[in-house]
């Protein structure tokens, strides 16, 4: 879709600026009226502009936007305009991509762009959550606050990640490796003992024919067999990219034992991480719910929130609103969370499940990887096992004849 930037009046006169996705030109000046601007100048940007820009929002790292993030907060405390701010960050920016967007965003926010629109321009490199929150700071008055209280959230996130990731290192050697041994028996070391039953003139047992079977698929259509395990891969991944997509991997996620609670006890952290974060700064319980929903992870439990959120609205308390989500709140946390209400430590409390719930969660993972390794140790065995004994079946029987 082609990308026009536009120059517009607010109704007090002052200019603004951005780009904008829209089918054409004229689509893009109706867009432009409806954000509530007059439209001065709407250009469609050159494609290799376009693309430059993406480009380079992709080669900025996660650390970077985290210094980003850290750095203007505390230049924002220090009393330094959003403007000036911004063109030191981008000035002392060591990676050109990152110094281009800074600047992009610096002169976006120069001509009387939001800080949260400049941001959400760069869908690539700022997350919805972190636009959201950035928003409610602008209006709240307390953005600096926001700012620090996000690059604490991404460096946390970081931290929790990093867990997983390590916790799954094992795991999945193990399981790269099973598959390579078990390629190279059923490629290599299976039709040299095939030449060899040939000769035999008996007739097989059924154990080795279906290895033998499974051999020459390997070995005949092993090519094609990568080709379709590639293509059925990358058509799963762009279905699952759909909203119906991702609602189905949540919800078979969240069925798979074990799995599905440690991924669920994963979007409470989140949660609740974010909520207290977000109440922390000032921020009001509607709109930090709203937040907070976005940084969940999980499509299914965050449209499950969406009738605790309609409640809380409607003036029930937040511990009871988060009761209509039973998978994503245990009784002992929503104890917790009612009597914070009650005692106006909710932000405080928050922040201390978070923590509590991350070390159980991290206590869980080792659990669960724990019980992994002897469970892909036992499939790799039993399948090389089966391997070997079908080959040497045909062996045992020509050696009792012989006898």
């Amino acid at each position: 879709m082609p990308v026009y930037a536009y120059t517009g009046l607010e109704p007090n006169g002052k200019k603004r600026v951005g780009v904008i996705d829209a089918i054409s030109s004229a689509a893009a000046v109706e867009a432009v009226e409806q954000r509530g601007l007059m439209p001065v100048s709407v250009d469609e940007r050159a494609e290799g502009q376009t693309h430059g820009l993406k480009r380079a929002a992709t080669r900025v790292r996660p650390s970077q936007v985290h210094q980003f993030l850290r750095q203007l907060s505390g230049l924002l405390a220090a009393g330094v305009p959003l403007s000036r701010a911004l063109e030191i960050l981008g000035r002392e920016s060591t990676s050109p991509a990152a110094k281009a967007l800074w600047r992009q965003v610096r002169d976006e926010v120069s001509d009387g762009t939001p800080l949260a629109e400049a941001m959400s321009h760069h869908p690539r490199v700022f997350a919805k959550v972190h636009i959201a929150m950035v928003r409610a700071g602008e209006t709240g008055g307390f953005l600096e606050v926001v700012l620090k209280q996000i690059a604490e959230f991404m460096s946390r996130e970081r931290d929790l990640k990093g867990r997983v990731i390590g916790a799954l290192i094992y795991p999945m050697v193990l399981a790269f490796v099973a598959t390579g041994v078990v390629t190279f028996l059923l490629s290599w070391f299976i039709p040299k003992f095939s030449l060899i039953f040939d000769q035999f003139g008996q007739s097989l047992p059924i154990l080795t024919r279906i290895v033998q079977g499974a051999s020459l698929i390997v070995r005949d259509y092993g090519l094609i067999l990568v080709v379709l395990v590639v293509v059925a891969v990358i058509a799963a991944r762009r279905a699952l990219l759909t909203p119906a997509g991702r609602r189905f991997r949540d919800r078979w996620i969240l069925k798979v034992p074990a799995v599905g609670h440690v991924m669920s006890r994963f979007a409470l952290v989140r949660f609740c991480r974010m909520l207290g974060t977000l109440l922390g700064a000032g921020v009001p319980l509607i709109n930090s719910l709203h937040v907070a929903r976005e940084a969940i992870g999980n499509q299914v439990l965050s449209d499950a929130l969406d009738e605790s959120i309609s409640r809380v609205q409607q003036g029930d308390t937040l511990a009871h609103g988060l009761a209509t989500c039973p998978g994503l709140f245990p009784p002992s946390v929503l104890e917790v969370i009612a009597v914070a209400e009650e005692s106006g430590q909710l932000s405080k409390e928050l922040d201390r499940l978070g923590e509590d719930n991350e070390q159980e969660l991290d206590r869980r993972l080792r659990l669960l990887v724990s019980l992994a390794e002897p469970a892909l140790l036992f499939v790799m065995a039993t399948i090389v096992g089966t391997i070997v004994i079908g080959m040497l079946l045909p062996v045992f029987d020509l050696w009792d004849a012989i006898q």
